[in-house]
């Protein structure tokens, strides 16, 4: 008879290769046959191999025979001794993908008032159970499941099981697991259980937006749903949850808008909200003791619940995350969801290595799982029901949330492939972003969702780092200066990325082959804020001249082919008191200062010029490389001075930049100039006289002239 006591271990790491160790302490690790065993039929093993590691001898051996995925083996030695068959790095192999692909989209729970259906895809599982838990009351109820095809565990109840709790036992290797369903979404308090919700009792109709024509038309606003709300003067009822993030008409210091009518207010089309699915690092009943941006993703499906006015009720952070959505759509503004596919929290926790241990994250070549995430485990995107899921809940978050675009985290960890397949699953108009970097993840480079792969996904859009680090200077070394605070070195490179770093002059240095490619930006969350970066680097300035290197940084992002972004707050100088990764520092690092917007307002308002600039002339806007390469062109001016004449749809603009700390003249083209931006306005009404053949452009300063 089998026991579990093990004598040594084996492992099936293909589907038809077992490794086996056996400790020199046994026989001197010394057999010379072993065998598969299931019941009572046993099959000999052929040793391919014999080598001896650390403490043990390993042994490779071929199997003869057909495993089937679901059944205990045993391995004997010619000793007598045993051990169970231990599921190994099989899971990680092309064949095992192409086994147990499934293709269904209907894993998790399938609801109806006749029939709930739970699925479960737990091919390596030697038996599955659904653990359900009546609301009000603290015994479950454990009923098998039955495995199906492809690996997917299944049972139906024929009774209402609205609002029940659930979790899925699933016993591998040996060993029973209990874990939530990976496509939960709702969930409890701090996302312990899976719930079973009627979703159709959240809905209502959608509110629906005219099309988009290009990406570059769009305006990016980046904010966290408690920092955009939670600042004492922020005019907002409800502080720091979805509903209040949704509050219109809310006003703070000076009788000036707040919240989401200032954005609007502002001309933003687009609001990118850091992550709000569910994610670890607060309690959700005590919401107001901890932070975090929400980079720690425990449920992928489910939103987060420190946002809702009650955490308890799974519906209520559904139904509040849809109001907040209708509330920004109805006053014409987008959302894009920052996602984050690109790890878990902790990897040894969650319910994907619980359910289908090791398939789920990538592994260096030593077996062990890797990091190019830097929080400990990175996502084998490039595995089918990995890539799936992504697709799922990417689908998911589209169509039952009415999500209009998505920010990927990390874009780098995932695998073209992935992203290519998420594209052509949303409909046409959505926007996808991400962070393109090349991280240090067992990918083949050809294979990364990364800048320099950008002609391979041509539809996505991504974070263009040369374009802020030449601009405002190094993100990672503080006292670097960039173009717009006086560095003359890059005023070359400055060209290049305000003209959509296409390879203007020389397609050879072009970043993206398309200016919609680029998203141009000099602050987000991450790292430290302009304003203190520039506290840093001008430590013997005074503020007056700091904001006017902070105004012409910042209009040049709003005023460069591609994409323009901004970091909430960044209008009126944010400060994160010199902050640097402010993941999880209190709301007094964190919170958006209202009062800064007042304080500063002659700052906001020209940036709202800018805006209004950049949205009422299309040269701002250019679709295509081939535009940019035959309607602007770039003016003979000495550095640090930069121009370029701009024209399309009848009109003929002049963009100049002076970041040098003494006014520089310039003589203009022929014809007279009216000027609608200069050091300190900016609309879409020119201001003063017409100029003709020369114009002094004021120091630190960014100039827009329209032909007449």
């Amino acid at each position: 008879m089998i026991t579990t006591d093990r004598n040594f271990l084996a492992y099936l790491d293909e589907l038809t290769i077992i490794t086996i160790l056996l400790p020199l302490s046994y026989h001197q690790g010394v057999s010379a046959s072993f065998y598969l065993i299931d019941h009572s039929q046993k099959s000999p093993l052929s040793i391919l191999s014999i080598n001896q590691i650390e403490n043990n001898q390993k042994y490779i051996c071929r199997l003869e025979v057909d495993i089937s995925f679901g059944k205990q083996y045993w391995i004997m030695d010619e000793h007598g001794g045993q051990t169970d068959l231990q599921i190994g790095a099989v899971i990680r192999t092309e064949s095992f993908d192409h086994l147990f692909y499934y293709d269904g989209n209907d894993l998790g729970v399938t609801y109806d008032a006749n029939q709930t259906r739970f699925k479960l895809w737990a091919p390596t599982a030697t038996q599955v159970k659904l653990k359900l838990l009546p609301p009000n009351s603290h015994f479950s109820e454990i009923i098998k499941m039955k495995r199906e095809d492809f690996g997917v565990w299944s049972v139906g109840i024929n009774r209402e099981l609205e609002s029940f709790q659930y979790r899925f036992l699933v016993q591998v290797n040996q060993e029973w697991r209990e874990a939530v369903d990976p496509y939960a979404k709702a969930v409890t308090v701090n996302g312990e259980q899976g719930v079973i919700v009627k979703l159709e009792k959240t809905r209502k109709s959608k509110h629906v937006l005219p099309p988009i024509e290009s990406p570059v038309d769009i305006i990016i606003y980046e904010t966290h749903i408690r920092d955009f709300t939670i600042h004492e003067n922020s005019g907002i009822i409800d502080k720091g949850l979805y509903i209040g993030a949704g509050e219109r008409n809310t006003k703070g210091k000076g009788d000036e808008p707040t919240g989401l009518s200032y954005v609007k207010d502002l001309g933003i089309t687009h609001i990118e909200f850091l992550p709000f699915n569910d994610f670890a690092g607060i309690n959700e009943l005590e919401r107001n003791k901890a932070y975090n941006w929400g980079y720690n993703p425990l449920h992928f499906n489910a939103p987060e619940g420190s946002y809702s006015t009650d955490p308890s009720n799974p519906y209520a952070r559904i139904i509040e995350l849809k109001q907040l959505i209708d509330q920004i759509h109805q006053s014409g503004i987008r959302v894009i969801m920052d996602v984050v596919y690109n790890h878990v929290y902790i990897r040894e926790t969650s319910s994907f290595e619980k359910i289908v241990p090791g398939y789920y994250f990538r592994h260096n070549e030593m077996g062990l799982p890797s990091n190019g995430t830097g929080v400990g485990n990175d996502i084998a995107s490039e595995r089918r029901m990995v890539r799936k899921f992504i697709v799922d809940s990417v689908r998911y978050w589209q169509g039952e949330y009415d999500i209009d675009s998505f920010r990927f985290d990390l874009m780098g960890i995932l695998d073209i492939a992935t992203i290519s397949e998420v594209c052509e699953s949303l409909p046409k108009g959505t926007i996808l972003l991400g962070e393109g970097w090349n991280l240090n993840t067992p990918l083949p480079s050809e294979q990364k969702a990364m800048i320099a792969n950008q002609a391979k996904i041509p539809q996505v859009a991504m974070f263009n780092d040369k374009f802020r680090d030449t601009i405002k200077g190094s993100t990672f070394n503080l006292f670097d200066k960039g173009f717009a605070i006086g560095n003359d070195h890059h005023t070359e490179t400055a060209f290049e990325v305000i003209t959509g770093s296409i390879g203007f002059k020389k397609k050879e240095n072009r970043l993206f082959n398309e200016p919609y490619q680029s998203v141009n930006y000099i602050e987000c969350h991450d790292n430290h804020t302009l304003w203190d970066k520039l506290l840093f680097c001008l430590p013997d300035a005074d503020d007056l001249t700091r904001m006017k290197y902070h105004r012409l940084a910042t209009g040049i992002v709003l005023l460069s082919q591609g994409i323009p972004f901004l970091h909430s707050g960044q209008e009126f100088f944010r400060t994160k008191q010199g902050d640097g990764n402010s993941y999880r520092s209190p709301n007094e690092i964190n919170q958006l200062d209202w009062d800064r917007k007042w304080e500063f307002i002659e700052n906001v308002n020209y940036l709202k010029g800018l805006i209004q600039i950049r949205k009422s002339f299309s040269c701002f806007r250019m679709r295509t490389a081939g535009e940019i390469r035959s309607q602007i062109q770039q003016l003979s001016t000495a550095a640090p001075l930069l121009g370029c004449l701009l024209h399309k749809d009848t009109h003929e603009v002049i963009l100049l930049i002076n970041p040098s700390p003494k006014p520089q003249s310039i003589s203009l083209p022929e014809g007279e100039w009216s000027i609608l931006a200069d050091h300190e306005f900016a609309g879409i009404s020119p201001k003063g006289a017409l100029v003709r053949e020369e114009l002094t452009v004021d120091s630190i300063s960014l100039n827009v002239l329209l032909k007449k």
